[in-house]
C-alpha cells in the first residue's frame, strides 16, 4: 500500500514537472544563438557563443550591432560562499561521518585527521584562488590543465567528467535526496526504491530546469539551502556546546586511546577526511561570472572554508558528547541517533535538512559544471551546441540539459557505486595535476599578473598529497583503480578520432552531425 501510494504521487508529479517544463522548452528553442553559424543581415559577420558575438534584434528584422550575448556577472561574494559551501557540505557529515574514525581507531585522533584534512583542502583552494584571478576564464580544472599542459589532458579531463564522473555523482547525491524527502512519509515501512527513483528524477528535473530558468535565482535558492545546512550543523553544535559545559567529557577521556590506526588505516582517514572537504574547487568553474574576481575568488575561499571546517570538527565533537566511538560505527544515520537522544521528536526534522542539503549539493554541482562543458566546447573539445547561450535568461542551456538524459540512465540502469570507485582517483589525478601546473606556470610565466599569489611550498605540499592519494588507491584497491584508469584512457583516443583527425570521410562526418544536431551539419 505504502509502494502504490508513493509510486502514484511521484509519477504525477513526475508528469507535472514535463508538462510544465515542454512550453519552456519549446521558447527555448527558437531563442538559442549558435556559435560561429548565422550570419547577420548587415554585414555577414557570425554570431557567437562568447563575449564578443553580436545578436539580430528579436523585435524587428534589424540588427542589435552592440547587444552581446555572454554569461553575466552575478556571482557575489555571497553567492561564491554558498555554492563552496552548499556543494562542500552534502548528506556525509549528518549521515555517516564515520570513514575517518574507522580508520583512526580513537577519538582524539578522528578530530585531529578532520582538522588536518581541513587546513590541506585550505591550501588546495589557495593554489586554485591564485589560479582563478591570474586565468580569468570559466572552466576549472579543464582550463587549467589547458593552460599548463596542453589540450590532451584537458579534453581527458572533460570527456571522463562529462561521461560517467559527473553523471554518477549526481545520480549519487540525487537518490540520497529522494531517500529522505520520503523518509518523514515512511516512519513504518521501508521506502519502496521504484519511489526514491521517482523522486529522485522529479529532483535532477528540478535542479536542470532552474539552472536553465535563471542565474539569480539559482544563486538564491543556493544562499537559501546553505543557510539551512549551517542551521542544521548549529542545531547539531549547540546542543554538544551544551553537554560540555555540563560536564559530558566521558568519551574524551583517553581520547588517543583505542584500536591502534594500522599502517593503511592512517592514510585511508586522511583519503575520508579529504573526500568529505571535496568541493571547494566550484567558484573557479564559474570565474567569468564572478563579481570583483581578484578579491572575491579568494575572500569566498578563505570564508567558506574556515566555516566547513570549524562546522565539521565541531559537529564531531558534539556528536561525542553523547555518542561513544562505537555507538557512533554502529549508528547508521548519526544526526538522527544524536537528535533522538538529546532532542525527542525533533529529531523528524533531520531528514528533511538532510533532503535540503542533498538538494543544495545538487543544484551547486550542476550549476559550476554546466560551465566546464560551456567552456570546452568554446575551445573546441565538446560540440557545438554546448556554448550556446540562451538569448533573454544568459544561461548555458545545452550545458545544463546535456547532463539530464545522462544522470537518467545512471538513476535507473547504472552500477553507480562501482563507477565512481573506479574514477575516485581520476579527481585527485588531476586536481594533483592542475596545482602542479601552478608550479609549472611560475616558471614558463613568470610575468603573468598574480593578483593573489602563495608561497610555493603550499602548492608542492598540496600536490604531494594528491598523488599520494594516487598510490593509495592503487596500492589499497588495485583492480577498481586500475579499470578506472582504463577508462579515463578512453579519451586519448576519442581526442584523436574527434578533435586532431581533420580528414575524416563524409559519411562519418555527416553521422555526427546527425548524432549532434538531428540533421547533416550545416557547410
Amino acid at each position: 500500500n505504502c509502494f502504490w501510494i508513493s509510486s502514484r504521487k511521484s509519477l504525477e508529479l513526475l508528469l507535472q514537472t514535463f508538462w510544465l517544463c515542454l512550453p519552456l522548452a519549446c521558447r527555448w528553442h527558437g531563442s538559442m544563438v549558435r556559435k560561429a553559424a548565422v550570419p547577420t543581415a548587415s554585414n555577414g559577420s557570425y554570431l557567437q557563443g562568447q563575449p564578443n558575438g553580436r545578436l539580430p534584434s528579436l523585435d524587428s528584422g534589424q540588427p542589435a550591432q552592440e547587444q552581446k550575448v555572454v554569461l553575466k556577472k552575478k556571482v557575489t561574494l555571497l553567492r561564491g560562499i554558498s555554492i563552496i559551501i552548499g556543494t562542500i557540505i552534502g548528506a556525509g557529515i549528518f549521515i555517516s561521518p564515520k570513514g575517518i574514525l574507522k580508520n583512526t581507531g580513537s577519538v582524539g585522533m578522528s578530530l585531529t585527521v578532520w582538522t588536518v584534512c581541513g587546513i590541506l583542502s585550505l591550501f588546495g583552494a589557495l593554489c586554485y584562488a591564485e589560479l582563478g584571478t591570474c586565468i580569468k576564464k570559466s572552466g576549472g580544472h579543464y582550463t587549467y590543465i589547458l593552460e599548463a599542459f596542453g589540450p590532451l589532458p584537458a579534453f581527458v579531463r572533460v570527456w571522463v567528467e562529462l561521461l560517467i564522473i559527473r553523471p554518477a555523482a549526481t545520480a549519487v547525491i540525487s537518490l540520497a535526496f529522494g531517500r529522505y524527502i520520503l523518509e518523514p512519509f515512511f516512519m513504518q515501512c521501508e521506502i519502496p526504491e521504484l519511489a526514491i527513483k521517482l523522486i529522485t528524477a522529479v529532483g535532477i528535473t528540478l535542479v536542470m530546469v532552474l539552472n536553465s530558468t535563471s542565474v539569480s535565482w539559482s544563486a538564491r535558492i543556493q544562499i537559501f539551502l546553505t543557510f539551512c545546512k549551517l542551521v542544521a550543523i548549529l542545531i547539531i553544535i549547540v546542543p554538544g556546546v551544551i553537554q560540555l559545559i555540563k560536564g559530558e567529557t566521558r568519551h574524551f577521556k583517553n581520547a588517543f586511546a583505542g584500536n591502534d590506526a594500522s599502517v593503511m588505516g592512517l592514510p585511508l582517514a586522511f583519503y575520508s577526511g579529504m573526500y568529505a572537504y571535496s568541493g571547494w574547487f566550484y567558484l573557479n568553474f564559474v570565474t567569468e561570472e564572478v563579481e570583483n574576481p581578484e578579491k572575491n575568488i579568494p575572500l569566498a575561499i578563505c570564508i567558506s572554508m574556515i566555516i566547513v571546517t570549524v562546522g565539521y570538527v565541531l559537529t564531531n565533537v558534539a556528536y561525542f558528547t553523547t555518542i561513544s566511538a562505537g555507538e557512533l560505527l554502529l549508528s547508521k544515520a548519526v544526526a538522527v541517533t544524536f537528535a533522538e537522544r538529546l532532542m525527542g521528536n525533533f529529531s523528524l526534522a533531520v531528514p528533511v535538512f538532510v533532503a535540503l542539503s542533498c538538494f543544495g549539493s545538487m543544484n551547486g554541482g550542476i550549476f559550476a559544471v554546466s560551465r566546464m562543458f560551456f567552456v570546452a566546447s568554446r575551445e573546441g573539445h565538446l560540440p557545438e551546441i554546448l556554448s550556446m547561450i540562451h538569448v533573454r535568461k544568459h544561461t548555458p542551456l545545452p550545458a545544463v540539459i546535456v547532463l539530464h538524459p545522462l544522470t537518467m540512465i545512471m538513476l535507473f540502469n547504472g552500477d553507480l557505486y562501482s563507477l565512481l570507485n573506479f574514477l575516485s582517483f581520476a579527481r585527485w589525478l588531476f586536481i594533483g595535476l592542475v596545482v602542479a601546473g601552478l608550479i609549472y606556470l611560475r616558471y614558463k610565466r613568470p610575468d603573468m599578473p598574480r593578483p593573489f599569489k602563495v608561497p610555493l611550498f603550499i602548492p608542492a605540499l598540496f600536490s604531494f598529497t594528491c598523488l599520494f592519494m594516487v598510490a593509495l588507491s592503487l596500492y589499497s584497491d588495485p583492480v577498481n583503480t586500475g579499470i578506472g584508469f582504463a577508462i579515463t584512457l578512453t579519451g586519448v583516443p576519442a581526442y584523436y578520432l574527434f578533435i586532431v583527425w581533420d580528414k575524416k570521410p563524409k559519411w562519418f562526418r555527416k553521422l555526427l552531425g546527425k548524432s549532434l544536431w538531428g540533421s547533416p551539419p550545416p557547410s
